[in-house]
């Protein structure tokens, strides 16, 4: 029997547990990007040279290859196209493609947000440097400023005050691939911010998840997450209030059978906002971090229903534990001699996935692509995870010279 194709945009490692689940299930996998030695084409069954922001040219191959589905999971610039794709071929859909316009990008989101009444932050929208400065005057601080259409925190800067204005504008315009950027207010969290994946079946959400999203305030870009926690510093209220908003949103975008992406947070007042959403699973590993905790399957869901064959059923469960997921990284530019972790560490790791060698270089971590590895940790109780997570310094040592 003729297997599925099944072509996957991008080829970060991200993609290494989408790139099993589909063989598990029999389907054949075609990666694409400009990028030939990238990680997963080294997995995968076939590699197309195509730049995936190119949605015309990512189509032609597609027809080209006779793909039954395409997706662009944890590859925040390949969601455009492969939506385009799904929609033009005829193939299933995350749902309609202006829809996914919208959630990809973030001025057309937040006007989105505010028409149909959702909590939504104060934002105006910049197609050139000087538009975005001569606005200033209708701002108030704390802002930030990002691009509309990139991933990873790359370009992002929090501003305090008009003198360092101009420079998060430069940042920001570097790093946007349409040449668009945001500028918005700053929310100050209660707690901690939550950016983790969840799941609709046929526009239903079967199963969502809310966890505890941390940074590294000496980090070369603090606003690049650095840690993630499950479960979330959230109240039980505050997740249901997210919860019934995201199911909202999601209908009101007749969006289908998906994973998504979704950062929200609560404010010191106490009120909710959803802060992005997106059709793919999350950077960061956060689909497997899920699956770690719950057992939910996502990713080999998504990957059956991508294809057009019927993914077994999600169902809501709870966390078995706390647990956390690390972000390796080092605090400086240089050359990885090793990784240390204090055996008084009261938790159990679960898994140390380190992307280096002794003697590779290494960058500060500006942006989710300097990261070095992950770390899965796993406590018996919230006071531990909350002790280390806080106090990273006192276990983990990343050593460079």
């Amino acid at each position: 029997m003729k297997k599925k194709k099944l072509m996957l945009l991008g080829g970060i490692r991200y993609l290494l547990p989408v790139i099993k689940a589909a063989h598990e299930q029999g389907y054949y996998v075609i990666t694409a990007d400009y990028l030939p030695n990238n990680i997963a084409h080294k997995y995968s069954d076939e590699y197309v040279n195509v730049s995936i922001i190119d949605k015309e040219a990512v189509l032609k191959v597609a027809q080209e290859k006779q793909i039954d589905g395409i997706m662009s999971f944890g590859v925040d610039p390949g969601v455009v196209s492969a939506s385009y794709v799904q929609n033009k071929m005829g193939l299933p859909s995350f749902g309609p493609f202006e829809s996914v316009e919208i959630l990809q990008n973030k001025d057309r989101f937040r006007a989105f947000l505010t028409e149909h009444g959702f909590n939504v932050p104060w934002a105006f929208g910049f197609s050139s440097k000087d538009e975005a400065w001569n606005a200033r005057s209708k701002f108030a601080y704390p802002l930030i400023v990002k691009p509309t259409d990139s991933a990873g925190s790359k370009g992002c800067t929090r501003v305090d005050d008009e003198d360092h204005l101009m420079a998060a504008i430069d940042y920001a315009f570097k790093y946007t691939i349409s040449g668009h950027i945001i500028i918005e207010e700053f929310l100050e969290k209660k707690g901690c911010s939550s950016d983790t994946d969840s799941y609709s079946y046929d526009g239903k959400l079967q199963f969502v998840s809310f966890n505890a999203q941390r940074f590294d305030a000496n980090a070369t870009n603090p606003y690049t997450p650095a840690a993630f926690s499950w479960p979330s510093t959230f109240t039980q209220e505050e997740e249901a209030y997210l919860t019934n908003e995201i199911q909202r949103l999601i209908t009101l975008l007749h969006l289908k059978t998906c994973v998504y992406n979704i950062e929200v947070r609560v404010s010191p007042n106490g009120k909710p906002y959803i802060m992005e959403l997106t059709p793919r699973g999350g950077g960061n590993r956060l689909c497997e971090m899920v699956r770690y905790a719950t057992g939910v399957d996502m990713i080999t869901a998504i990957t059956r229903a991508i294809v057009g064959d019927e993914p077994a059923p999600i169902q809501q469960k709870p966390y078995n534990g706390h647990w956390a997921e690390i972000i390796l990284h080092a605090d400086n530019e240089g050359d990885f001699v090793g990784l240390e972790i204090d055996p008084s560490l009261p938790a159990e790791v679960v898994e140390r996935d380190l992307w280096v060698e002794p003697g590779d270089h290494v960058h500060g971590f500006e942006a989710a692509n300097d990261a070095i590895g992950t770390l899965v940790l796993r406590f018996s109780n919230a006071e531990d995870l909350e002790k280390a997570i806080t106090n990273q310094k006192k276990w983990l040592r990343i050593v460079t010279k």
